[in-house]
């Protein structure tokens, strides 16, 4: 679900969690709502896409 999203500054993210908070208020499901976001967020990002990384991918 997170391939391809670019790396977001600290703000950028804050700014994420506020819209997804924004549409579940609206009635959309916390899926619903990430989905929404990471879609958003693909569509307006110029650059290069990134693979996104979380900190339980380098106990493998």
């Amino acid at each position: 679900m997170f391939n391809g999203l670019p790396a977001l500054s600290h703000q950028q993210q804050q700014q994420a969690v506020e819209r997804i908070q924004q549409l579940m208020s609206e009635g959309l499901s916390s899926g619903q709502a990430i989905s929404q976001v990471a879609q958003e967020i693909r569509e307006n990002y110029q650059g290069e896409p990134q693979l996104a990384r979380f900190e339980e991918d380098d106990d493998e």
